[in-house]
């Protein structure tokens, strides 16, 4: 029920987004989802792919820094409200969510979601009594 999310320290200066995505080319990782959040002097880089620990590796021996974190990721309607179900189950639970980033599944009508909540095993249990579908990892990285 967990997945392993990479989190990149990315310094703001011209080409370093392209040396990490040519590092992860190189050692044919492939992106399944991302998101950037930024600042005036950096960004965090948030990736899914598909073989966390050798991207990992990779990227540390490139000299980066970089950590796995455990995130959650849910499969929601692609439809409006789709997602409203699953925040509801864990607003009404008390569970925050620290940030969220989804993407389309080329192959349904859903959307899949990752979350980075204060605590996984309370939001797994939520969201599973919820009735929400919670992704395996081998479904994520697989795409």
């Amino acid at each position: 029920m967990i997945i392993k999310q990479l989190s990149i320290f990315v310094e703001n200066k011209e080409g370093r987004l392209s040396e990490i995505t040519q590092t992860l080319a190189d050692n044919g990782i492939d992106i399944r989802a991302l998101s950037i959040a930024d600042t005036t002097d950096y960004g965090i880089l948030r990736l899914i792919v598909n073989d966390p620990d050798k991207a990992l590796k990779a990227l540390k021996g490139e000299g980066m820094t970089v950590s796995l974190t455990d995130v959650i990721a849910i499969a929601v309607p692609d439809t409006p409200g789709g997602l409203n179900k699953a925040v509801k189950v864990l607003s009404s639970d008390n569970i925050s969510i620290e940030y969220m980033y989804a993407f389309l599944n080329p192959r349904k009508d859903t959307a899949f979601v990752i979350l980075r909540v204060e605590n996984n095993e309370r939001a797994i249990k939520a969201l599973t009594a919820g009735g929400i579908r919670l992704m395996k990892n081998e479904e994520i990285y697989s795409l």
